[in-house]
């Protein structure tokens, strides 16, 4: 598949998943270059926006797999990666798999488990396998968990720790759609007999495999390299942070903007497809100074303001 190609494909899927959910297109272009970066997304909004429809949908014009998983306080490790069952059969034990076995998973309300819970999920997010009594178990080749939590309702939750933030390469919100969309959202619903609308695949789960591998062969311009390091390394620089970017987020940004790219149709990154990933991928990586969360300070305040303030390369 070429990149002309796979670029028609994804405007497929974005027309394929905008048709049943009423979202922002900008919103569902950052899911998808989540996806194609071989990533993960987290999706921070009010209940009722469309979170669980979305990643269905997704997961549905990709041709994959789709599992959820409702986290709650009580739910265990196990109850995610799967366990050892004894079988009187062959008396012997059998691994039942959980729901992490499927290749989209949504991980709702994730911040409602505790901490040991939320930290199944590293390992399956950062290596593609999960690990039950020693035993390692590989999950699907195409596999991206789309995770949820209510930024409004705090009580029974747990923060997520830092390391499980910096494992989603994209963190946005569906927010409320507009008066037209809301009103589309009634109009569809009237129409219907089917309480959950569906979407026909646009791909096959192989050719969703290969469109992950096309977006690593858009070409990213040596300025544009440096335009992204430069962002990265001005995060840390911010009296506002304690914990700037990352070298892994730096790398993240390079793989979101190529994927941008790849979605808006072309071979190659421009600084604009840096623009648009980097508030998706810095903001929820940030580690904010104690003076900055009490004025209310946010990531992306930080991020667009180290874009406002540096250089934008141009290239030839």
């Amino acid at each position: 598949m070429d990149v002309e190609t796979a670029s028609d494909r994804c405007a497929d899927i974005l027309d394929a998943v905008a048709g049943t959910v009423i979202a922002d297109r900008a919103v569902l272009d950052a899911i998808l270059a989540g996806y194609l970066a071989r990533g993960h997304v987290l999706l921070e909004d009010v209940p009722g926006t469309g979170k669980t429809l979305t990643a269905r949908t997704f997961a549905s014009a990709l041709g994959l797999s789709f599992n959820r998983i409702q986290f709650t306080p009580d739910l265990l490790p196990a109850d995610i990666t799967g366990t050892y069952v004894f079988d009187d059969r062959d008396r012997e034990f059998e691994f039942q798999p959980g729901p992490i076995f499927a290749n989209v998973v949504l991980a709702d309300e994730i911040n409602r488990a505790s901490p040991k819970t939320q930290a199944a999920l590293l390992e399956a997010m950062e290596e593609g396998q999960v690990t039950v009594e020693g035993t390692t178990h590989g999950l699907p080749e195409a596999f991206f968990v789309i995770a949820t939590q209510n930024p409004v309702e705090h009580q029974g939750t747990f923060e997520l720790p830092a390391a499980q933030k910096d494992r989603f390469v994209v963190k946005t919100a569906l927010g409320y759609p507009d008066e037209a969309g809301e009103r589309a959202i009634l109009d569809r619903r009237a129409d219907r007999s089917d309480r959950i609308p569906s979407v026909e695949p646009v791909c096959s789960p192989d050719e969703a495999v290969e469109l992950q591998t096309v977006s690593e062969r858009v070409r990213v311009d040596p300025a544009v390299r440096d335009y992204v390091v430069r962002l990265g390394r001005r995060t840390r620089e911010d009296d506002r942070v304690e914990w700037g970017a990352s070298p892994r987020g730096i790398e993240r940004l390079f793989e979101v903007s190529r994927a941008m790219a790849l979605i808006r149709g072309r071979e190659y990154v421009t600084p604009d497809d840096v623009k648009t990933a980097a508030p998706l991928v810095f903001a929820h990586r940030l580690v904010l100074t104690a003076d900055a969360r009490v004025t209310d300070v946010e990531g992306r305040d930080v991020v667009e303001d180290v874009l406002e303030a540096t250089p934008v390369p141009t290239i030839t």
